[in-house]
């Protein structure tokens, strides 16, 4: 705790989190690909801190994000609910694993750096072969022989999606959507999107809690990061339509190529 508390009044984390909601606003990039890699490498904050303190900080900002697409009808419950038929036991399993593991312990910190190298390089191939994997999707289209097997495979997508965004905070956004858009390559890209943050909401609450339960979260941190990120978000949303998207999408896959890289070989 002492470690975490020398963080607590450094004035760039509310900067941080300000850079990173606008990120986020401008190209809708998943902001545990942003900001848990940043508070490891950049601040110094241990892996386990970094990922429970980002995943309940998810929670609070999706929560708005889930309620703005539920009045907009973009939200299809019942694949949301598929998901977290899924998700949510995978991460009351996973963090049980972890508590037995010992969440600080050296062997459990070395896992966590891993997994989140491996998310954000999961992450990065999805940005970059994005426009590829949408008419791969819809080429493949939903035949009759498949949509039988839909509803198994999106409740076991977000099983996987569980246990990695409950050791890494990574993966609720990005590869979210790119499980739905080959699941489901008949539903609007709008629809897609609003059915995935819904479903991140209880999967980073829950998997936050429960890092809260392991002694993981930084209240201090967390706080930080929200004064900063709401109008940082607000903002990238505004001027998301006058930014070149795929090009900030393009720079941004290449650092997380680069930073999944060094997390791996660290």
């Amino acid at each position: 705790m002492h470690c975490i508390m020398e963080f607590a009044l450094n004035p760039l984390l509310p900067l941080s989190g300000f850079a990173v909601g606008l990120l986020v606003g401008l190209t809708g990039v998943g902001s545990g690909s942003l900001t848990t890699p940043l508070l490891v490498l950049l601040f110094g904050f241990k892996p386990a801190a970094a990922v429970g303190t980002n995943l309940l900080y998810t929670a609070i900002t999706k929560s708005g994000g889930s309620w703005v697409h539920h009045r907009h009808d973009n939200i299809d419950w019942t694949i949301a609910g598929r998901l977290a038929l899924g998700s949510v036991p995978a991460a009351g399993l996973t963090l049980l694993l972890l508590a037995q593991l010992g969440v600080q312990g050296h062997g459990t910190t070395s896992l966590i750096s891993v997994l989140l190298g491996v998310a954000l390089l999961l992450t990065a191939l999805s940005l970059f072969f994005r426009q590829r994997l949408l008419d791969l999707a819809k080429r493949r289209s939903a035949s009759a022989d498949s949509s039988k097997h839909r509803a198994p495979l999106t409740i076991l997508a977000g099983a996987v999606i569980g246990v990695l965004v409950t050791i890494t905070s990574v993966g609720a956004g990005s590869l979210g959507v790119t499980a739905l858009t080959f699941l489901y390559p008949q539903l609007a890209t709008r629809r897609i999107v609003g059915s995935d943050i819904a479903h991140a909401v209880p999967l980073t609450l829950v998997a936050g809690l429960g890092h809260w339960w392991l002694g993981t979260v930084d209240v201090v941190l967390l706080v930080s990061l929200l004064i900063g990120s709401l109008p940082g978000i607000a903002l990238g949303a505004h001027f998301a339509a006058r930014v070149p998207e795929r090009a900030l999408r393009g720079l941004l896959a290449s650092v997380l190529l680069l930073v999944g890289g060094k997390l791996i070989l660290a």
